[in-house]
C-alpha cells in the first residue's frame, strides 16, 4: 500500500495557507521580473517625453523669432528698395534718361536732346545732371515738368530757358533748355564725423518746375 503523502497528511487550513503562501510568491516574482522592469521603462518613457515637450517648445520659440527676423529683414529690404527708388546709390543715367522721355511722352513733348554732365559730389549726396532741350507748347512743357516732379526719384528742373516762341494756331510753341538734376546716395567714409552727419542734413531739394 502507497504511503501517504506529507501534502495529503496535512490539514486543510495548512493545505489552503500553503497555496496562498506559493500564490504570493508567483506574484512577488511576476512583481520583481516583470513589473519592475515595466515601471523602469515608463519611467524613462516619461522623463524622454518631458525632455521632448523642452525641446519642441524650445524649436517652436526659435521658428517664432526666425519668422519675426525674417519680417523685420522684408521690411528693410522694402524700405531700402523705396528708398533707392528716391536717392539710389549709383548714377543711374539710362534709367534717368527713360524716366524723363516717358513723362515727356505723355505730356507730347519732344525731348530733342539730351547731354549727361560730370557728377557734382556733395558732403552727403552726389549731383547727377543732364542738360536737355525741349520742344512743345507752353501748357505741355508746363504738364512735362509737373510730370517730372511726380516721379519717385528726386530730380531738379534747374536754368530753365524758354526761347524761340512761335505762334502755331491759337497755342505758342517754344524751345526749352534745362538742366535736370538727379541725386545719388554717398556712402559714409570713415572720415566723416558721424555725430555732425546725423545733426547736418542736407536741405530738400527743389521740385521740378523750379528756376534757378
Amino acid at each position: 500500500m502507497a504511503k501517504e503523502s506529507l501534502l495529503a497528511r496535512l490539514p486543510p487550513l495548512a493545505k489552503l495557507a500553503l497555496g496562498a503562501g506559493l500564490v504570493v510568491l508567483v506574484a512577488a516574482g511576476y512583481y520583481f521580473v516583470f513589473y519592475t522592469d515595466l515601471a523602469k521603462a515608463i519611467t524613462v518613457a516619461q522623463r524622454r517625453e518631458r525632455d521632448l515637450r523642452e525641446e519642441l517648445g524650445k524649436a517652436k520659440q526659435a521658428v517664432a523669432a526666425y519668422q519675426q527676423d525674417l519680417a523685420e529683414l522684408h521690411q528693410r529690404e522694402q524700405r531700402q528698395t523705396e528708398i533707392e527708388k528716391v536717392l539710389p546709390s549709383e548714377a543711374q543715367y539710362p534709367s534717368f534718361l527713360s524716366s524723363l522721355q516717358s513723362v515727356a511722352n505723355v505730356s507730347s513733348v519732344n525731348l530733342a536732346a539730351w547731354t549727361p554732365q560730370p557728377e557734382r559730389a556733395e558732403e552727403f549726396y552726389s549731383r547727377v545732371p543732364m542738360s536737355l532741350e525741349l520742344t512743345g507748347r507752353y501748357h505741355q512743357v508746363a504738364k512735362f515738368f509737373y510730370g517730372v516732379a511726380q516721379l519717385d526719384r528726386i530730380i531738379n528742373m534747374e536754368n530753365i530757358s524758354f526761347t524761340e516762341p512761335k505762334m502755331e494756331g491759337d497755342e505758342v510753341m517754344v524751345k526749352v533748355q534745362v538742366l535736370a538734376t538727379a541725386f545719388r546716395s554717398v556712402p559714409e567714409t570713415p572720415q566723416t564725423d558721424k555725430t555732425n552727419a546725423s545733426s547736418a542734413t542736407p536741405a530738400p531739394a527743389p521740385r521740378a518746375g523750379d528756376k534757378k
